[in-house]
């Protein structure tokens, strides 16, 4: 920190240990200058989403208009300050970052969060994402968390365990309270059954009686230590006034701490404020400009130990008290609480804040706001809305088992058909995104179908999304397939010109009426998709299907357009979900444009996403560039769990890749026994397209190089099946090259030559690379030496400048083999960036500021420019100007 680097630490310990006094001691020894944020997690507000990281912000909101356009609506909107689009927390996550930063420019800052296990998922989710992006500022993270919370968002950062004191010490804290002289067996007892733990210590005597003490008597029930605690907190309460415990428990029931709302409260119950007096003199509660508990276990144990009544009497104070204006969500959540029984009137309210919880990307909130709303509807036929609503935000908040709880109230419930439909779609929604979703394709037909009746067009999106579904899983599909799909898709009602039921049409075509006859509807579809008119939430929606369908008819041009603009859309509407997949279909272009250095950086940035998204995908990308990069070590180490992830995912495709990607490798070192097995399994399910057909061109080489002519002979007429339907300079060159390797010699060469000028006039630079490397391997096996140098020269230096290792040390041993001397090339500046490293360097290049860069990336400024020196220092350059010639000739 005194470096100016960002420094992150996690105190992490059980309840009592000494936690929130260490935070104490740090916060009253930062050194002058430094600026501090303080917030403390509260059990209750886990539902209200952003309520933890408004704590820690709002005093920095002064710095709010600095942020960029869209991250300073993002958080606006989320902190409720004005109405907007739904913020994805990765817009979120970076305002954040950048506030942050942005105040730390003018001091240090350090951050100090107790009791984050009580932060609502957002807002945890949130701060680990900032902890991890945290690199070049001077901001300190400090978090304190129950020891048992191994789970959170934070498991990853530098931890200290926080232990109870040694013995001797907790002898003399144990001494310090108490009042008699004790059996010192019963001080080992209360020492060990501690575990040294202060609070604990300074407690468990007050809650017993003298006699208790002496003998040890009140030891004999053993209960956890919280319990134990709580326990203790429970008896020192029960010694208070009842006015004073009706003050508690509206402190309790107030997590904000806001002193004058909570005056107001008690005075509306008919209590004094002097009736805290009782419990600030016995050290559970502090009252200053907010209210603040000793310790949170105090909180727990007085709302614990209220009666039924108090507790709504309590809740209705405060809902009478706080602001509908300023605050309608609180409001409505303790109105809810002090209802008694179903009363429509809330459950509206609590509706309408389930719609700002949405429009806030509180999922989570949402779905609490609506399930009470669910207890306290009267009208059965209300409910099946609400359930349905409820269970929808569940599952999009990643709690997909609470949602099928909620979904299993409305088996035998009594529901009009669009209902039952959505209940459907929801269930089929749920399988595709868990370890059963090879159940999609037959759920989501079951639902369009039933959905036919009322909305033809909602019927056909839900075909549409099962044909996705159905590609995805592909040959892991058990009942239903894509071709299944398919034609049931062709029997639905007739379609508009939507470019959404275009795709589906072509699609339907495509795997129905065989490849030729659907390459002309899928064109036309897909020049629809090439208009900007297409609806941002179709686009989001659908993007990745039509560029899937691009590279199906071999059209490399659209495939650029989509993935690129799918890609842009992902990131402006901060689409999390959708994200991964928009980058994967921009890195796979890469690869086969021989891009690799942005490639990597794509997959570095799918890595981060699946950081903020606290999830784990398959690792893709990384097995396709360990392939395209000739890492044999790399890509055997990822491509067994990767197969195993796939095939628990119910991902087809991914195991295809994985397949394709092996066939790629083996055919770079020349193994080719190897190549043609895995090739081979990769073509086998060839209603995936894509990967699929692809891996019959890995095929048809790898069978050729192993002298098996009929193998590559039925592998080429398989992939010719697409590519002369297609026509295409991409998919004629693929033909072209392939034919030449199953050809007399007194034909193949003109196959070479038309792959060659073919494939040049497309992006796919490495398939160009290839066909150079093979014409000149096949005129060096005629004897043909000098022909066979030109080239070889050509595909060597290609191949080297994408860092395709593996093929261009095959371009090498030819060139070598002709009898030209050769050194192996390398960049030296180019291998010695990180990915991260590249990507800053490549958007630097382009012009990008450090700001516009850093809002890309999911990094501050001071972080985009800490990374430019270190490549300005590799580079040996000393300015952006000088940064794009530099990299051009590295």
């Amino acid at each position: 920190m005194r470096a100016g680097a960002s420094q992150v630490l996690v105190l992490r310990g059980e309840a009592g240990v000494g936690k929130t006094a260490l935070l104490n001691y740090l916060t009253s020894r930062l050194p002058p200058g430094w600026r501090l944020a303080r917030a403390a997690g509260v059990e209750s507000e886990l539902e209200l989403p952003f309520s933890g990281l408004h704590q820690l912000c709002w005093p920095m909101l002064d710095h709010l208009d600095r942020l960029p356009g869209p991250q300073r609506d993002a958080l606006a909107t989320a902190f409720g300050m004005h109405v907007g689009p739904p913020p994805d927390r990765f817009v979120v996550g970076l305002a954040v970052l950048s506030l942050l930063a942005d105040v730390a420019e003018e001091q240090p800052l350090m951050c100090v969060i107790d009791d984050a296990q009580w932060f609502d998922p957002i807002s945890a989710q949130t701060l680990g994402f900032v902890a991890r992006r945290q690199l070049a500022d001077p901001v300190g993270l400090v978090f304190a968390i129950r020891g048992e919370h191994a789970d959170s968002e934070l498991t990853r950062q530098p931890t200290m365990d926080v232990r109870g004191l040694g013995d001797a010490d907790a002898h003399a804290l144990l001494g310090s309270v108490l009042t008699g002289d004790i059996d010192h067996r019963v001080r080992e007892t209360i020492v060990a059954e501690t575990r040294g733990n202060p609070l604990a210590l300074l407690e468990l005597p007050r809650g017993l009686s003298a006699a208790e003490l002496s003998f040890g008597f009140g030891l004999a029930d053993a209960v956890p230590l919280e319990t134990h605690l709580e326990q203790g907190f429970s008896q020192r309460l029960s010694a208070l006034p009842g006015s004073t415990r009706l003050f508690l428990l509206a402190a309790a029931l107030e997590p904000v701490g806001d002193l004058r709302l909570l005056r107001r409260a008690i005075e509306r119950l008919g209590v004094d404020t002097a009736a805290a007096t009782p419990a600030v003199r016995a050290g559970l509660i502090e009252l200053s400009a907010r209210v603040r508990f000793r310790h949170p276990l105090v909180r727990s144990a007085v709302a614990r130990g209220a009666e039924a009544s108090d507790l709504r009497a309590v809740h209705l104070a405060l809902a009478e008290e706080t602001d509908p204006e300023l605050d309608p969500d609180r409001r409505a959540w303790h109105r809810a609480h002090a209802a008694s029984g179903p009363d429509e009137e809330i459950a509206l309210e609590l509706e309408r804040s389930a719609e700002r919880a949405q429009a806030r990307g509180g999922l989570a909130a949402q779905a609490a706001f609506l399930e009470r709303a669910i207890e306290l509807t009267y009208d059965p036929a209300r409910r099946p809305a609400r359930i349905l609503a409820a269970a929808r935000a569940r599952h999009q908040s990643g709690s997909s088992e609470a949602a099928l709880a909620l979904l299993a109230d409305l088996e035998t419930a009594p529901l009009d058909g669009p209902t039952r439909a959505a209940v459907e779609v929801l269930r089929a929604q749920i399988a595709f995104f868990s370890s059963r979703g090879r159940d999609a394709p037959p759920l989501l037909l079951s639902a369009a179908r039933r959905m036919e009746a009322f909305d033809e067009a909602a019927a056909r999106d839900i075909y549409l999304d099962a044909l996705a579904a159905g590609l995805m899983i592909g040959r892991l599909a058990e009942d239903v397939g894509p071709a299944d799909v398919a034609r049931a898709a062709r029997a639905a009602p007739p379609s508009t010109e939507r470019p959404a039921d275009l795709l589906l049409d072509g699609l339907a075509s495509l795997m129905t009426d065989g490849y030729a006859a659907g390459v002309r509807p899928l064109r036309r579809a897909l020049n629809a998709w090439r208009a900007d008119e297409v609806p941002v939430a179709d686009a989001l929606r659908w993007l990745w299907l039509a560029t899937h369908a691009a590279h199906d008819v071999w059209d490399d041009e659209s495939w650029e357009v989509f993935c690129t603009r799918h890609l842009r859309l992902a990131r402006q509407a901060g689409a999390l979900a959708v994200l991964p997949i928009a980058l994967s279909s921009r890195m796979g272009l890469h690869f086969l444009a021989g891009e690799f250095a942005a490639a990597a950086a794509l997959v570095n940035e799918v890595s981060t996403v699946d950081e903020i998204m606290g999830s784990q995908l398959p690792a893709y990308g990384a097995v396709a560039l360990a392939a395209w990069q000739g890492q044999p070590e790399v890509l055997f180490g990822l491509a067994q769990s990767c197969s195993a992830e796939a095939a628990a995912r119910g991902e087809g495709m991914g195991i295809t890749i994985v397949d394709y990607s092996s066939a790629v490798l083996h055919n770079g070192l020349g193994q080719y026994q190897e190549a043609l097995r895995a090739a081979e399994r990769g073509a086998g399910y060839p209603a995936e397209l894509g990967f699929a057909t692809w891996s019959l061109v890995e095929c048809v080489e790898a069978a050729a190089r192993t002298g098996q002519p009929a193998r590559a002979a039925d592998a080429l007429d398989r992939l010719m099946r697409t590519t002369t339907a297609s026509g295409t300079d991409w998919a004629l060159g693929i033909e072209a090259r392939c034919r030449a390797q199953v050809s007399p010699r007194h034909v193949a060469e003109g196959y070479y030559a038309e792959a060659v000028e073919r494939l040049s006039r497309t992006r796919m630079r490495v398939e160009h690379a290839r066909a150079e490397l093979l014409y000149g391997e096949w005129l060096r096996r005629e004897n043909r030496r000098r022909e066979a140098r030109s080239h070889l020269r050509s595909a060597y230096s290609l191949l080297t400048d994408m860092g395709a290792e593996a093929f261009a040390e095959r371009a090498r041993r030819e060139l070598v083999a002709t009898g030209e001397t050769l050194r192996r090339r390398t960049v030296e500046a180019r291998e010695s960036f990180t990915a991260q490293e590249a990507q800053i360097a490549r958007l630097a290049a382009e012009g990008r500021t450090n700001p516009e860069i850093g809002a890309e990336l999911f990094l501050s400024p001071r972080t985009v420019e800490w990374h430019l020196h270190k490549v300005f220092a590799k580079l040996g350059i000393d300015s952006r100007r000088e940064l794009a010639g530099s990299l051009l000739n590295a």
